[in-house]
């Protein structure tokens, strides 16, 4: 084997060990399969190769932005000459300024026309977010260990808040509708879709100086199922919300099909079926016939923390329990921050998850009324005006990180609340090595209510397997 061969080798497995690394499982299988469809393509298509990786290493659709993250750490587009030269690649002429007044206005007059017209050349993007990172986002001189390029100092440079407005304004403008709220996601939109480019770049720099292995343990965000919900960025709120019914559905048809066949496995034998079966095997009993069983399904009530800490694990978890609501007999979801309030109205069959997210953001003004979380106000308040919810069949989740602001916690109210139902369970975002630090009550509230550690997606879903039956 050559040294070129070598190498391509070794860049291989680092970047399935990365992969790994950010919660991709790829067994020994996959890896060698990706190897044998690596030697069937022609390695000159970037594109090709990495469609290659993707159908051997990828096995669902929200791990796409991290494998594409990491492709891009690892094979590299070919950009300019390279990081070294920085101010060729920039788009600058000798003796001319990278980063003034003059430029940045220049810039940002550039950006905007792109970002109006929409349909833009993907590489056209490409080579502006890279120009961009040359120009504005460079920091020469910093001390041992640290990168000299940085797409936080960029993006804050030409500071893409002002680009929203100046886009939002254009897009008004040119539909003469006056829709500010469908021109403001319009904007978000592709502003955050060159942000990801920008990162993109500045990944691809710093993996020049530091190397790729460096980048992919410090630089890399998880896969959406295994990105903390209180660690979530706007981009990647979306891109939850995009997987959340769909995994919800699987998750649903699944649970569907366990439930069939433990109820079949555990329903009472029906001689009579049974013996006239055995005819076809004189006699013999060799399969069994069950009479069938009702499913049982849970009523189930949701008590949520709305707070802003933990707001998106909050209204991602509701939306993820609604999708997955023909898995229950009945539903019915109450947040708070110190006051309880009904949301069962807002999931309604055939809701857009964007209209639900934002009729529960509405409703936080009807959840505080002292604008503190107050977890044992919250008890109690829904002791007193909602009590009737709860029932020996009933199922209580509570979401929320348990951190009450050092208020009184009414563990009482609480263990009257978890003595009325078949079963209680409480979601934390937090770290379980967080729980009990400062003003966390997840310690006291654990003895009477299991509280379990739901940091992302993937929790999610392990757990509401438990919570089906």
């Amino acid at each position: 084997m050559g040294p070129e061969q070598s190498g391509l080798l070794d860049r291989h497995l680092a970047f399935v060990e990365a992969l790994r690394g950010a919660g991709l499982a790829v067994s020994l299988a996959e890896d060698l399969d990706a190897v044998a469809a690596l030697a069937a393509v022609h390695w000159s298509d970037r594109t090709t190769v990495r469609d290659a990786f993707a159908a051997t290493l990828v096995k669902k659709q929200a791990q796409r932005t991290t494998f594409d993250a990491l492709f891009d750490v690892y094979f590299p587009p070919m950009v300019g000459n390279g990081a070294a030269a920085a101010a060729d690649e920039a788009g600058t002429t000798e003796g001319a300024v990278r980063d003034n007044a003059t430029a940045l206005v220049d810039f940002r007059d550039r950006l905007a026309e792109l970002l109006e017209a929409g349909e833009v050349d993907p590489a056209e993007m490409r080579r502006l977010a890279a120009e961009m990172v040359g120009r504005f986002g460079s920091m020469p001189g910093r001390g041992p260990g640290l990168s000299s390029w940085s797409a936080y100092t960029a993006l804050q440079r030409v500071a893409p808040q002002e680009l929203v407005d100046r886009l939002v304004a254009a897009l008004m403008a040119a539909s003469d509708q006056g829709d500010g709220d469908d021109a403001r996601r319009v904007a978000n939109r592709r502003i955050g879709a060159f942000t990801a480019l920008v990162e993109d770049d500045a990944r691809r720099r710093i993996a020049e100086e530091k190397g790729p292995d460096h980048v992919a343990d410090v630089a890399v965000r998880p896969s959406i199922d295994k990105l903390a919900f209180m660690a979530a960025r706007r981009t990647d709120l979306e891109e939850m919300r995009k997987e959340i019914f769909p995994l919800a559905r699987r998750l649903a048809t699944r649970l569907a099909k366990e439930q069939h066949s433990r109820h079949a496995r555990t329903a009472p034998l029906d001689f009579r079926r049974t013996v006239r079966a055995s005819i076809a095997t004189g006699g013999v009993p060799i399969t069994t016939h069950h009479r069938p069983k009702r499913p049982h399904r849970t009523d189930l009530v949701v008590l949520c923390d709305i707070s802003g800490s933990v707001a998106n694990f909050a209204q991602f978890t509701l939306l993820f329990v609604f999708a997955l609501r023909e898995v229950f007999q009945s539903m019915r979801a109450f947040t708070f921050i110190d006051h309880v309030h009904e949301v069962t109205g807002h999931f309604r069959p055939g809701a857009d998850p964007v209209d639900v997210l934002a009729d529960l953001s509405a409703s936080a003004s009807h959840a505080a009324l002292w604008g503190r979380t107050n977890y044992g106000r919250a008890f109690t308040k829904f002791a007193e005006k909602h009590a009737d919810a709860l029932t020996p069949k009933t199922t209580l989740l509570i979401l929320g990180d348990a951190r009450s602001n050092y208020s009184d916690l009414h563990e009482d109210t609480l263990k009257q609340l978890a003595g009325s139902v078949k079963r209680s369970f409480w979601l934390n975002p937090e770290h379980q090595r967080n729980w009990g630090t400062g003003d966390s009550a997840a310690l006291p509230y654990g003895e009477i209510v299991r509280m379990i550690e739901c940091r992302n997606l993937t929790q999610l879903s392990e757990f509401v397997h438990e919570l089906a039956w």
